[in-house]
């Protein structure tokens, strides 16, 4: 299944830092299950949500080079409170430091109005999957361009600004 926890990039400085936003409503499938009479957003798609906010800062920082951009490694994940329906998650998402020309750290954060409901810093791996197997190239091309119209719709601005 794949699926955006992202509904919208309300600031973006290539290189720097990005700040996104998660709507959180009873529509979310996931939370008829987690919990059933007190249904929040799972720790694991907090982290989630700081992954793909960190992801777009990659994106588009390098002009969408790469197709492919994963989680290498999570560290000191602290979860402060939950993330219930009716809540926007505020991500904030700050480049660390480039360790080279493939993985990057981030220390991000998600905030519901005032109260912090997660911080962590994160490691994450670009790259393109003909790298490995040049066989598939054709799959990056297909994915970077599924990745550029996802980030014109979650950052509209950014279309905008080329005109």
């Amino acid at each position: 299944m794949r699926f955006s926890l992202i509904d919208q990039i309300t600031e973006l400085k290539a290189g720097e830092s990005i700040t996104a936003a998660k709507n959180l409503t009873l529509a979310e499938e996931y939370l008829q299950d987690h919990f059933p009479g007190f249904p929040v957003m799972p720790g694991v798609l907090m982290v989630e949500a700081l992954v793909q906010t960190s992801a777009w800062l990659m994106r588009y920082s390098e002009d969408f080079r790469y197709s492919t951009v994963l989680l290498d490694e999570a560290k000191a994940v602290k979860f402060n409170s939950f993330v219930k329906p009716g809540d926007t998650i505020t991500i904030q998402s700050k480049l660390q430091k480039k360790n080279d020309e493939s993985t990057w750290t981030f220390k991000a954060s998600g905030n519901v109005g005032e109260t912090n409901v997660i911080t962590a810093k994160l490691i994450l791996k670009q790259f393109n999957l003909a790298d490995e197997y040049p066989s598939i190239a054709s799959g990056d091309a297909v994915q970077t361009e599924s990745i550029k119209t996802l980030f014109n719709v979650l950052y509209p601005q950014a279309e905008s600004a080329k005109s």
